[in-house]
């Protein structure tokens, strides 16, 4: 199958919307992968450089609820992203307990070079803003009413 060929699920999967979810997703990287690629980062190394571009010193807590991501995934993504100097650890003045994260001046210029990805991404899918918004606001939903579930 060439890289532009588009896998289509057959059969009783296609009827699961879990199946459409999961393969979304598996799309939704493989979209990614060439953008972020030029700049050496993968998906979630991504998406740990916009949560701290947008809120600098997060403890490592605030990230792994916002990324929905354990403390076993979390911590190494972390670490590798700080052995690569994009980032810093820091134990917090008032709770040494706590550990904060932030981003360096390398780390900073590399968010600043991801910034163009959003208006890369919307222009790839050749969807309107409006359709993007209304698929991400019912995904948001789904995605709150399946972890409410779960408590």
């Amino acid at each position: 199958m060439d890289n532009k060929s588009t896998p289509v699920a057959a059969g009783a999967l296609d009827d699961f919307i879990c199946f459409s979810i999961y393969s979304t997703g598996l799309a939704m990287n493989r979209f990614y992968k060439p953008l972020l690629d030029r700049l050496g980062l993968t998906y979630l190394q991504y998406l740990l450089l916009v949560l701290l571009r947008d809120k600098d010193g997060q403890t490592v807590s605030e990230i792994g609820e916002q990324l929905f991501l354990e403390s076993s995934t979390l911590t190494p993504l972390i670490k590798r992203m700080e052995a690569a100097g994009h980032l810093s650890r820091r134990r917090d003045s008032k709770d040494e307990r706590v550990v904060r994260v932030s981003l360096t001046d390398q780390g900073r210029d590399l968010a600043q070079q991801a910034a163009c990805i959003p208006g890369e991404v919307f222009k790839g899918l050749g969807m309107s803003v409006e359709d993007i918004r209304e698929m991400d606001g019912a995904l948001k939903v789904l995605r709150k009413r399946m972890f409410d579930q779960a408590k």
